[in-house]
């Protein structure tokens, strides 16, 4: 592995309002240096599933508004297929692969945080993992962001604003949406046999769990930070040791 301090591609996965979105405001505001040296994050590149989902939902909305058939949703918002949950990974290693193709200096220079959501509904985390390209999965590292089905609960009918639904830190899902999509996940299976490493396509991918039930993501104040701090430090000693063997 180069002599790099930052990790290649962070993923942020977790529920829906679990503190994803939150963490990534609060790198955002951290001295490019601090930011380095505490959470091992360079410059970064965001790339969320959700501003594409809802593209979906705006495109199918003014479809019906013009006469025409749905392309993505039944009009209850859910998916016409599972398909389209692994169209959103492909589209997210596409997006990488642009990044990497149009900034020769990226590797060196930038990190990558993908966020997304997943449910046992629509294939949960295995299924997505499944579709992550070979290239996204040699240069990854896991954030898991452990709360409850209860606290993504509260906390997404805290955040919504119905004004900006579109809105990454405030946007929403109706309570019986939210139960048929994310009540339900299969992070524990996916990780329970090994506490640091997890077996993606035949490579160890290292993961650490953020603990946010008391939710410190929300105030964005000194405690995430710490937490924060703490989590990506030891998520970076399983990084670089696992790069070394690549």
């Amino acid at each position: 592995m180069p002599n790099r301090q930052h990790f290649d591609i962070l993923l942020l996965i977790a529920r829906p309002a679990a503190g994803k979105s939150e963490i990534i405001d609060y790198l955002k505001k951290v001295d490019p240096v601090d930011r380095v040296n505490r959470f091992h994050i360079a410059e970064f590149e965001v790339i969320d599933d959700f501003p594409m989902l809802w593209t979906w939902f705006e495109e199918d909305l003014l479809l019906t508004k013009m006469g025409y058939p749905r392309m993505y949703t039944h009009k209850n918002g859910i998916f016409v297929g599972h398909h389209l949950w692994d169209l959103l990974i492909e589209r997210i290693c596409l997006e990488y692969t642009k990044n990497i193709r149009d900034n020769p200096g990226y590797l060196e220079n930038y990190t990558t945080i993908i966020e997304f959501s997943r449910g046992k509904e629509h294939g949960g985390y295995a299924r997505a993992f499944h579709q992550l390209s070979q290239e996204v999965i040699q240069k990854l590292a896991i954030l898991y962001i452990n709360v409850s089905w209860e606290e993504s609960l509260r906390k997404n009918r805290a955040r919504y604003n119905a004004i900006r639904p579109d809105s990454i830190l405030e946007h929403g899902l109706p309570d019986e949406k939210m139960e048929i999509l994310y009540k339900d996940i299969d992070w524990e299976e996916i990780s329970g046999s090994d506490p640091h490493y997890m077996n993606i396509k035949e490579s160890q991918v290292p993961y650490i769990v953020f603990e946010n039930e008391d939710d410190v993501t929300t105030e964005c104040g000194e405690e995430l930070g710490k937490r924060l701090e703490k989590s990506l430090q030891h998520l970076w000693q399983l990084y670089s040791s696992n790069q070394a063997n690549i």
